[in-house]
C-alpha cells in the first residue's frame, strides 16, 4: 500500500524551506508600534487619573502624586521582567491564557482570557472615543458627528489590520514617534524651568482640587496607585502575540517588551517630576498633559504639536488590541473553547475572522455609548488587572516547578507584582461598581461559561465523529443523484453530466406548484424532456402548497427510506454571473432548495456553478 504525501520541496544539506511568510510578521521596532500603542498612550490620562484621586486631599495630596507615580513604575519593572520570562516560557503567544492554563488550571484559564478578551475589545472603543473627544475639543462643531467620527476611525485601523500586522505596524510607526519624541522634548525642556512658561491653557477652568483638604490616608493612596495603574494597560499584548514575529521570536518579542517597559516608564517617572515641579493643579476640561505642555513649551505651535499626536495616537492606540486578541482568540479556538474559524489565517499573516470580530463588537460598544467615553472608562482596565494577576501567580507555580537557578527569588518578585495587581483590581472594582464596572463583574463570569459551552459542543461532535478512533475501512454503496431541474437549458445539459460522471443512477426533480397556470407549464414541460430523451427520469412532484425547497427535501427523504443501502446526493446546478452586481438578478432557486435539503435530510448536497 502507498501513500501519497505533498511536502514542501526539499532544500539542500536538508535545511527546512524558508518562511516566506516572514516578511509578513515584526520585527522588535515594528512590533513595538503595532503592539505597545495603548501603553504609550496611556500616558495621557495615566498621571491624570492619579492626580485627579489625589486633588480629593487639596495640594498636600497632589504631593505625593510623584511616590505614587514611582510605585506604579515599579509595579512596571515587575510585569516586564514577568512578560519578558512568558515569552520566553511560551513562545506561542496567549500571555495570561498560557500561563494559567499551564499551571493553574483549565478554569483559571478561561477566566484570563476572558479578562483578555474584555479588556481588548474595551480597550479599541475607550481608544477611539478618547481620541475623537480630544478632535471634538479642538473643533467643537465636530461633536455632534461624534458617533459616526468613531465608527469612521474604527473602520480605518480595521481596513488597515487586514491588510497584514506589518502594515499596520508600518502605518503606525511615525505617528508613535512623533508622540514618544515630543513627550521626552515636553519633559527635557520642562526640567530645565523654574516655573510655568505659560497658563494659558487652564485660564478660566475651574479647579477641581478640594477646598476642604481630607487627611492623605492609606486608601486615597491605594485608590490612586489603582487609578493611576491605567497606565499599565496593554503591557501585556506583545506576550500574547509572540507568534507574529519574525524569527527569533522569542528574542524579538523580548526586545521589544524591555523597550517598551523602558519607554513607558520614563514617560511617567518624567511626566509626574514636572507635575510637582510646576505645582499643577487639575483643572474641569483641560488635560493635565495639555497643562504639562503650556507650562514647559508654552502656549505655541510646540503645544498643539503633542495636542494632536496626542489625540492621534490614542485612537491608534485601539491598534493594540487588533495584534493581540486575533492571536488568543486562535489559541481559544485551539483549545476548542472558540469557533474554529478563529484559527484560520488568510494571506499575510492576518487572523481575519479575529480582526473582524473585534470591528463588530467594538462597533456595537461604540453605538452602544454613543461614542461617549466616560460611559465606558469605569469599564476598563478592570479585565486586564485580572489578567495581570493570573499570570502572576501562574509564572509563581511554574518557577516552583522548574526550580532553576535563583527560582526562588524570581517566584518571590511574581508574587509581590500579583499581590500589587491582585490589590489594584480590587480597588479599581469596588470604587468604579456603581459606576459601570458591574457590568466586567457580570460579563467575565458569562464569558467563561460560553467559552465552556463551545468546548462541550465540540465534544460532543468529536464524539460524534469519532475523532481519536480508528474509524471502520471505506466501501462503496450504491449511489444515487437527484438534480433539482426547471427548463431545459446548457445548464440542465451539464448539470445530468457531472451527475451522471459521480452516481450509479440519476433523476431529474421538478416540482410543479398548485396553481393552474403551472400544472399547464409542467405538462409542457415534460413533453418536452420526453422528446429531448436524455436518458434520464424525470420526477414530477405536486404538492398541495406552494414551495421549492420543502418538496425536494420530503422526496430525498422518501428515496433514503424506501432505499436504505444508497447513497443520495442532490446535485444543484447554478448559473454563476460573469458579474459581482449581476447576482442581484438571480432567484436563489439553488440556495432555497440546499437550506431545505441540508435542514431536513443527511443528503450530500453538491451545487454545480456553470460560469456564463
Amino acid at each position: 500500500m502507498s501513500v501519497l504525501t505533498t511536502e514542501p520541496d526539499a532544500v539542500p544539506g536538508g535545511e527546512e524551506p524558508p518562511d516566506t511568510g516572514e516578511r509578513h510578521r515584526l520585527t522588535a521596532v515594528t512590533g513595538l508600534a503595532a503592539l505597545s500603542l495603548d501603553a504609550m498612550a496611556s500616558v495621557a490620562y495615566g498621571p491624570e487619573a492619579i492626580v485627579l484621586v489625589l486633588a480629593g486631599a487639596g495640594a498636600r495630596g497632589l504631593g505625593f502624586t510623584l511616590p505614587v507615580t514611582l510605585a506604579i513604575a515599579a509595579l512596571l519593572a515587575v510585569l516586564v521582567a514577568s512578560y519578558r520570562q512568558v515569552i520566553a516560557a511560551f513562545p506561542d503567544g496567549g500571555g495570561a491564557y498560557a500561563v494559567a492554563r499551564a499551571h493553574l488550571g483549565a478554569r483559571t484559564g478561561l477566566v484570563a482570557a476572558a479578562s483578555l478578551v474584555l479588556d481588548y475589545v474595551l480597550n479599541v472603543a475607550v481608544a477611539v472615543t478618547a481620541g475623537v473627544a480630544a478632535l471634538t475639543s479642538a473643533f467643537p462643531g465636530l461633536y455632534g458627528d461624534r458617533l459616526w467620527l468613531c465608527l469612521a476611525v474604527l473602520a480605518l485601523i480595521t481596513g488597515v489590520n487586514l491588510r497584514g500586522i506589518v502594515e499596520s505596524a508600518r502605518a503606525f510607526i511615525v505617528p508613535t514617534a512623533v508622540f514618544v519624541g515630543a513627550i521626552f522634548v515636553l519633559i527635557a525642556v520642562g526640567l530645565f524651568r523654574d516655573h510655568p512658561v505659560s497658563t494659558a491653557s487652564a485660564a478660566g477652568h475651574a479647579s477641581v482640587v478640594a477646598d476642604n483638604a481630607t487627611t492623605v490616608g492609606t486608601l486615597l493612596l491605594l485608590k490612586a496607585f489603582a487609578s493611576g495603574c491605567a497606565a499599565l494597560t496593554g503591557v501585556e499584548a506583545i506576550a500574547n502575540a509572540v507568534p507574529s514575529f519574525r524569527v527569533p521570536r522569542t528574542r524579538r518579542a523580548q526586545r521589544a517588551e524591555i523597550a517598551l517597559g523602558a519607554v513607558l516608564g520614563l514617560m511617567l517617572i518624567g511626566l509626574s517630576v514636572l507635575i510637582g515641579r510646576f505645582h499643577l493643579q487639575p483643572v474641569a476640561g483641560v488635560t493635565v498633559l495639555a497643562q504639562l505642555a503650556d507650562a514647559a513649551l508654552g502656549h505655541n505651535a510646540a503645544f498643539y504639536v503633542i495636542q494632536f499626536a496626542t489625540m492621534i495616537l490614542l485612537a491608534l492606540s485601539a491598534n493594540t488590541s487588533f495584534g493581540g486578541l486575533p492571536v488568543l482568540l486562535k489559541l481559544l479556538a485551539r483549545d476548542d473553547h472558540a469557533p474554529h474559524v478563529f484559527a484560520l489565517k488568510a494571506d499575510r499573516q492576518v487572523h481575519r475572522h479575529g480582526v473582524l470580530a473585534l470591528a463588530v463588537v467594538s462597533a456595537a460598544l461604540l453605538v452602544f455609548s454613543g461614542g461617549d467615553t466616560n460611559t465606558l472608562v469605569p469599564m476598563f482596565a478592570i479585565g486586564v488587572f485580572v489578567g495581570f494577576t493570573i499570570a502572576q501567580i501562574g509564572m509563581v507555580r511554574h518557577w516552583r516547578a522548574e526550580r532553576g537557578r535563583g527560582w526562588r527569588g524570581k517566584a518571590l518578585l511574581n508574587g509581590g507584582g500579583a499581590l500589587l495587581t491582585g490589590v489594584a483590581a480590587v480597588v479599581v472594582t469596588a470604587s468604579k461598581f456603581t459606576e459601570g464596572a458591574w457590568l466586567i463583574v457580570l460579563a467575565l463570569p458569562a464569558l467563561v461559561a460560553a467559552f465552556e459551552a463551545v468546548r462541550r459542543a465540540y465534544g460532543r461532535i468529536d464524539e460524534r465523529l469519532g475523532l481519536g478512533l480508528l474509524p471502520r475501512a471505506p466501501h462503496r454503496e450504491r449511489s444515487l443523484v437527484i438534480v433539482p431541474v426547471s427548463a431545459l437549458s446548457r445548464l440542465t445539459s451539464e448539470a445530468l453530466t457531472a451527475a451522471a460522471s459521480l452516481g450509479d443512477e440519476v433523476r431529474a426533480v421538478s416540482v410543479c406548484a398548485p396553481d393552474p397556470e403551472d400544472r399547464v407549464r409542467a405538462r409542457a414541460f415534460a413533453r418536452s424532456w420526453r422528446d429531448w430523451d436524455p436518458g434520464v427520469e424525470l420526477v414530477l412532484l405536486t404538492p398541495e402548497r406552494h414551495g421549492l425547497g420543502r418538496p425536494i427535501a420530503a422526496y430525498v427523504r422518501a428515496v433514503a427510506a424506501a432505499e436504505p443501502g444508497t447513497r443520495v446526493t442532490v446535485l444543484i446546478p447554478e448559473a454563476g454571473p460573469e458579474r459581482l452586481w449581476q447576482r442581484l438578478l438571480q432567484n436563489q432557486r439553488g440556495a432555497v432548495v440546499a437550506h431545505a435539503v441540508r435542514r431536513e435530510t443527511d443528503a450530500v448536497i453538491c451545487r454545480l456553478r456553470f460560469r456564463l
